[in-house]
């Protein structure tokens, strides 16, 4: 039964389901139409939000183009593929390969979003190059299903910035005077539990719900192992200077005892912090230090720059409707309406619903955050609800709307060199165990 309603949920994704870039330009129009509508803001003031929106996400665009192409570039080292390569071949069949997917994204994810992201795609792309009898869009659907774990995970936007102190982002803090440390969030009952339930049971669902052999969408693993093969390529050795320095193990040396030196300071301040520019620096730190010689790196940079250009693309639409979200007040008016009814008991399981709403629009736990934050952490004061269990709640939403959000799955969908209508028809089952898991816990635990 399970296979046959995903079979349903494939075929409708498939045919209803446009390009993620389409998906951002209908987004933003439908979120125009809603400042009309619920809130006083007139056309001018709703196009000048919009406009502003599509430059501030800048910086954090190039964040994102750098955690990927650095994320692949590690892969990418020699030391790090061979373990790859020994993990994807644990698995003799389709389901088994889906799970061993899953799991590995799953728990990258949950140490840090970035890791998660890449090493799902990756590890599913050595096991098609291995099995000719699976289907490829099942594996990297079961590698963004593993993204569901990263808001509950050591990398949660909330939770990082609900534990540190003078934060811009520290709403908690700002309310009650105290920070919301790691004990409160990550590491509850009400978080973890849902976690290891979702680790148990989606690889029970994706044993079910694997596609039969009739309906398998199967990719020329000959293709693949001939595109890693065509980035792989050594250039020619020449016994030129130029030649010299370009595969001088000393330069690379010199830069990565440079970084060592400035986090080994980090550490000894207390001030070190696993956040989105670190993630990225000691990303780039290992991938110099395991390609040893730097024009190795720069291939495996290149390659994995490959990727960026449907982020970079839609990253500006998606701070457009940001813009419109937060300038106008349209997400407080969503924010607030789930605010009206709720109850002490209820407040972080409205939390966790409202913001998988919002994160249609706002597919970014930092930015989600600031413009749900301000009237959910007033309202637990107000109702007694715990304020460290409704920011999680938010950031439980987060990551279970991503499932039907398209914008994180680009990554993974720039790696495999597929469309987002090739997953989302398995990603709606994985949306629905995820908010029955996750929404349960917030309703059992409060």
């Amino acid at each position: 039964m399970l296979r046959q309603l995903t079979r349903v949920c494939v075929r409708y994704a498939e045919r209803y389901i446009p390009d993620p870039y389409l998906y951002a330009v209908l987004l933003t129009f439908i979120t125009v139409v809603a400042a009309l509508i619920w809130t006083p803001s007139d056309p001018v003031k709703i196009l000048t939000a919009w406009y502003n929106g599509l430059w501030t996400i800048l910086a954090f665009a190039l964040q994102m183009a750098l955690v990927l192409t650095t994320g692949v570039a590690l892969a990418k080292a020699p030391i790090v593929k061979r373990m790859l390569e020994k993990l994807a071949g644990l698995p003799s069949q389709q389901a088994g390969a889906a799970i061993v997917v899953f799991l590995t994204s799953a728990i990258g994810s949950w140490l840090n979003w970035g890791f998660g992201l890449v090493i799902g795609a990756i590890v599913a792309r050595e096991i098609a190059k291995r099995l000719r009898d699976v289907d490829f869009a099942f594996l990297v659907a079961a590698a963004y299903m593993g993204f569901m774990t990263w808001a509950s995970g050591l990398s949660s936007s909330i939770a990082l910035v609900s534990a540190t102190h003078g934060s811009a982002l520290n709403i908690i803090e700002k309310q009650t005077g105290k920070v919301a440390g790691f004990n409160t969030t990550i590491f509850t009952y009400y978080n973890l539990v849902p976690v290891v339930l979702l680790v148990i049971i989606i690889p029970l669902a994706l044993y079910f719900m694997a596609p039969g052999a009739r309906d398998r969408k199967r990719v020329d693993p000959d293709m693949l192992i001939a595109e890693d093969k065509a980035e792989q390529e050594e250039a020619e050795t020449e016994s030129t200077f130029a030649a010299l320095l370009e595969n001088s193990w000393i330069v690379t040396l010199l830069l990565v005892a440079m970084g060592v030196a400035y986090e080994t300071h980090l550490i000894a301040v207390g001030k070190f912090a696993l956040d989105l520019d670190n993630f990225i620096f000691l990303a780039l730190m290992l991938g110099l230090i395991f390609h040893w010689r730097p024009i190795r790196y720069v291939r495996a940079f290149n390659s994995g720059a490959k990727t960026v250009g449907p982020i970079l693309l839609q990253f500006p639409l998606y701070g457009g409707i940001m813009g419109i979200m937060t300038n106008t007040g349209l997400a407080a008016v969503m924010a607030q309406s789930f605010v009206d009814f709720s109850t002490q008991r209820t407040l972080p399981f409205w939390s966790f619903i409202s913001s998988n709403i919002i994160s249609l629009f706002v597919p970014s736990g930092g930015g989600h955050w600031a413009v749900q934050g301000p009237f959910m952490v007033p309202a637990a004061l107000k109702l007694h609800a715990d304020p460290a269990m409704t920011a999680m709640g938010t950031a439980m939403g987060e990551q279970t709307a991503n499932m039907v959000q398209p914008f994180w799955a680009l990554p993974i969908l720039a790696i495999a060199r597929l469309g987002i209508r090739d997953i989302m028809g398995y990603c709606v089952i994985a949306l629905v165990i995820g908010l029955v898991v996750y929404g349960g816990s917030l309703l059992v635990f409060a």
